[in-house]
Order: C-alpha cells, then structure tokens, then sequence
C-alpha cells in the first residue's frame, strides 16, 4: 500500500479496502464503488473499533487506512501472548470475594477458556461465536458481550439481564439495579465482576466487557471474549486502566 488512504479517495485500493470491509460484514456488496464515502468511513473507525494491529494493540479509530489498518483487514486477528501471574484455569480462593452468581459465570468462562473457545474460520466466526452471539445477529458480529451475556445465561436461574451483544447495555443494566461502581469510587472489584470499557471514543455507544478473575498485587486479571481471536487471561494494572466505565457484580437473590 503506497499512500494513506481516506475519505474522498477513489480507485482500485479503495475498492479493495472495501471489499474486505464487506467480507467482514461492516458494508454491503452494493456500497462496494470504489469511491472512499461516508459509508467506506464509518465502515473503517468501526472495523479499526473492534480490531488489533500485528503488535497485537488497538487501531487507532481515525476512519485512515495507513498501513497498520492495512495489514489488519488483510490478516487474522494475531494471538495476544500475554503472561500472568495468576492460573486463569483456576476458580480463585472463596476468600477473594464475588457473589455465588457471579463466580458461575467465572466457572463458565473458565471452562471455555478451557475448551479453547474462539474464532474459527475467519474474523467473528465459528461455532463457538455462534453459540454466543445467541441468535441474535449471524456470525461476523462482535462478540464480547454476547459471551459475557453467555457466561451468566449459564445458571440455572438463567441470565440476570436480558441477554444482549451490547457491552454498554449491559452496564446500563447494571446502573438501572444498582449493581454498577463507577472507576474512581474506591470499589475493589472480585471474582466473577464484569468490567466494561469505552471504544472509539466515551460517547460513542461502543464498548467492550470481559469478567473479572481476580485482584492481586496492583493487577486487576480478567477472562475476556474477542479481545483476541480466543477466550483469553489479560493482565491491567488497576491503578493505570484506560478507557474505563466501570464495574458490576450481580447480587445474590
């Protein structure tokens, strides 16, 4: 790719762009033209949103195809090697803390992590996606809720919130309850807490959610769906989390 590519653009690298954006669900074959337009830019900040460069870090969501976002739509999302200090395929010690409903839908995430729960034959794709996306929306839809949202289904009590593919409408759940702390009010967060995060930008609707393993020596461990192509440990230090809206732990009845 010779040159940066953005809105107003035209020529065959623009239709390339956008027929990648169309194999991964963020246009339709018919905005396929050639022609870098709204469309083809709202299509670019919502793929960058949701995808990783080869580094393994998040596009910068600017609607510019430089080579970063380039190589994104032209590669599987990479594996994140992360390292930890904590046995993400362990329940943590009672001691920690977390309600019985929230450390099942711990249990649940750690078993698919176990299983090796993630993407299969493509990007938001397989039947692992499938199973979490719930029926709602087809495979190709991200999918970090709807696992969340899985985890708890899970119970036999069923899901505690109307089961959504919506990282903010899951926190919004937990606002409406009374279930929700916000970043800067002192809450330790405990085993089976979901924490949720901005995308894009604070008041863009767009979020992403993962659940919470534990707390330990300054780090917040999480279990997290489509961060990476797989279910996946991941590492903050609590101190520093960027992006952050807040946590919530489901109550016992």
């Amino acid at each position: 790719m010779p040159r940066l590519l953005k809105k107003g653009d035209q020529g065959a690298e623009i239709k390339e762009v956008q027929t990648l954006l169309m194999t991964k669900g963020f246009l339709t074959d018919e905005e396929v033209n050639g022609i870098f337009n709204t469309e083809t830019y709202r299509a670019v900040r919502a793929f960058q949103a949701q995808n990783l460069d080869k580094q393994g870090q998040p596009l910068t969501v600017d609607g510019k195809v430089g080579e970063l976002t380039w190589w994104s739509l032209h590669n599987p999302k990479p594996i994140i090697q992360t390292h930890s200090a904590v046995d993400y395929l362990k329940l943590p010690d009672v001691a920690l803390g977390g309600s019985h409903r929230g450390r099942a839908a711990l249990r649940t995430a750690i078993n698919e992590l176990n299983a090796g729960a993630g993407e299969v034959g493509g990007n938001n794709r397989g039947p692992f996606v499938k199973k979490y996306l719930h029926g709602i929306v087809p495979e190709g839809n991200p999918w970090c809720a709807g696992f969340v949202s899985y985890c708890f289904a899970q119970h036999p009590a069923g899901c505690p919130f109307p089961y959504t593919l919506g990282a903010r409408n899951i926190l919004r759940e937990f606002q409406k309850r009374g279930w929700a702390h916000k970043p800067a009010s002192g809450y330790l967060p405990q085993p089976g807490d979901v924490v949720v995060w901005w995308r894009d930008q604070p008041s863009s609707g767009k979020g992403h959610i993962g659940l919470v393993h534990q707390v330990r020596d300054g780090f917040l461990y999480t279990i997290e769906g489509n961060k990476s192509p797989n279910v996946q440990g991941f590492s903050y230090v609590f101190s520093r989390m960027d992006k952050l809206l807040g946590f919530g732990q489901v109550p016992d009845a």
